[in-house]
């Protein structure tokens, strides 16, 4: 079957393809007397078997020559997944995808340090070495370590201060100074490789703060790593990386998982009140928001899943 190229008044240049055998009743052929008349360039029928077409039934031309069919477009593999540290996360998720950046967006107290920690311990864990950057200097080196992270394999990027604050200009607060060291350090160690995970910690900045990041240094970050085995994580508030995250977990608030009455020590010069408890642990609600992992229109899902203090033993 053979097709037809016909180009109209109304779109120079954007050429519309019909078969030949409806071509006539879509655009009917002019008269002897509208040839003399109509300004339009001749039209020109390509067959399908015309040898100089690069495809069967269209019309040569170089500037398709750099064009590739849709047909012959590489599928790109899914990325590989590696465990978040939390088994819920990782049925929820199917873990954290290397070469792409994730989401973890809570409020305070909403569970999204715990999930950190976590993901750290579980790459420290695979003998990868991590990095936190750290933008509110709120890490505890003793909570890292209770969490099982391996200090040895982490590399803590602490976000204050350099200079006593009367140097620094008037109009550039304390968040602004955190926030843009975080962005250099994130494009320095995204441009040095060799890292299995590289958490950015927002979680303490105002939301204000975090929302002047521009959608291109998101941009700019998804492309640092998307060849790369590092997984990208950024702990936040709310989602401010847009399109350019490919995972969104949105933490809820957490309640009570459990408690234990502290008992009454024996010859304490300072006897505990009767009324004190001690928290055991917590239960934390996890929704999953968005994923572009798998191409297909994701549903709204939540677990729960508990989180154990360190004293709880």
């Amino acid at each position: 079957m053979s097709s037809a190229v016909v180009s109209t008044s109304a779109a120079q240049g954007r050429p519309f393809v019909f078969d030949v055998e409806d071509a006539a009743g879509v655009c009917p052929q002019p008269t002897g007397a509208e040839l003399f008349t109509d300004a339009r360039p001749p039209q020109r029928v390509v067959s399908a078997n015309y040898p100089g077409a690069p495809f069967p039934g269209t019309l040569k031309d170089a500037r398709l020559a750099g064009v590739t069919s849709a047909s012959r477009l590489a599928v790109t593999p899914a990325p590989e997944m590696v465990s978040s540290g939390v088994a819920a996360i990782d049925g929820l998720t199917g873990g954290l995808p290397r070469s792409c950046l994730t989401e973890i967006c809570g409020t305070a107290s909403s569970g999204r340090t715990t999930l950190l920690l976590a993901a750290l311990a579980a790459a420290t864990r695979r003998g990868e070495f991590c990095v936190l950057v750290d933008a509110s200097d709120a890490l505890d080196p003793q909570s890292a370590a209770d969490a099982g992270i391996e200090l040895d394999r982490l590399l803590w990027v602490r976000c204050g201060e350099s200079q006593p604050a009367q140097r620094i200009h008037v109009q550039r607060n304390h968040a602004d100074h955190n926030l843009e060291q975080l962005l250099r350090a994130a494009d320095l160690l995204l441009e040095s490789g060799g890292f299995g995970l590289i958490a950015l910690d927002l979680g303490d900045l105002p939301p204000q703060a975090a929302r002047r990041i521009p959608l291109t240094t998101w941009f700019r970050f998804r492309r640092a790593v998307e060849h790369t085995p590092t997984v990208l994580l950024a702990v936040e508030r709310q989602s401010i990386a847009g399109s350019c995250s490919s995972l969104l977990i949105n933490l809820g608030q957490m309640k009570l998982a459990g408690k234990r009455v502290i008992e009454q020590p024996i010859n304490s010069q300072f006897p505990a009140p009767t009324h004190a408890q001690l928290l055991t642990g917590l239960e934390i609600t996890a929704e999953l928001a968005r994923s572009r992992l798998d191409r297909k229109p994701v549903r709204s899902a939540e677990i729960t899943f508990a989180s154990k203090t360190a004293w709880a033993g």
